[in-house]
């Protein structure tokens, strides 16, 4: 791996890291704003058209965290680049960044693109850890194929569920599930990457 890859891979692992803090951290800071909300009746989404700081909390913790995300995805491509499965999981996990981004530039009253955007994220993302999962299962990083397994599963199960049960009356506790797994899975993989430049 050259120099050039060996420094995109650290400043992509680094961004993986802080793109789960920066989301939870100014969605916790709108929640807080808003005391209205519940979880139980509202999506998350439903933060991004408030008004005064609830909005631009909201907004701009997915905008900066998706930018964030997508710098992690753009790495995580050459990351797994040795194998065609891996770079295709990698770009679809891109367009699941960009459609996060989507989901923060474009609040839930600009009606459809907001609603293609957010379905757009959270049907990318587990799509991508199919093809990934494969990459580390061929490549020998067996543990690392089961986590993404069940991160994914965790994603997929969770919204067949709740399309399927109506567990609860609107779209936050599913979102906020998927939303952890996701970043759970975003900070190992980061710093797996960045053990494997530090070699």
């Amino acid at each position: 791996m050259n120099l050039k890859n060996v420094a995109w891979l650290k400043i992509s692992g680094v961004s993986g890291i802080l793109a789960p803090i920066v989301a939870f951290t100014l969605i916790s800071l709108a929640i807080a704003s808003y005391p209205q909300f519940s979880w139980t009746e509202n999506a998350l989404s439903d933060l991004g058209v408030q008004e005064d700081v609830t909005a631009i909390l909201f907004n701009s913790g997915l905008i900066i965290a998706g930018i964030l995300a997508l710098i992690f995805a753009t790495g995580l491509f050459i990351f797994l680049r040795e194998k065609m499965l891996g770079r295709i999981g990698a770009f679809v996990l891109i367009l699941a960044t960009m459609a996060l981004i989507a989901i923060g530039v474009f609040p839930e009253n600009v009606r459809p693109i907001h609603y293609y955007a957010s379905v757009a994220f959270f049907v990318l993302f587990p799509i991508s850890m199919l093809f990934i999962v494969a990459t580390f299962s061929f490549t020998g990083k067996v543990k690392m194929g089961l986590f993404t397994f069940v991160v994914a599963m965790v994603v997929a199960v969770v919204w067949i569920e709740y399309f399927s049960t109506r567990f609860v009356s609107n779209d936050a506790i599913p979102e906020t599930i998927s939303a952890l797994s996701a970043s759970a899975w975003t900070i190992v993989v980061s710093f797996k990457m960045l053990k494997e430049t530090s070699h």
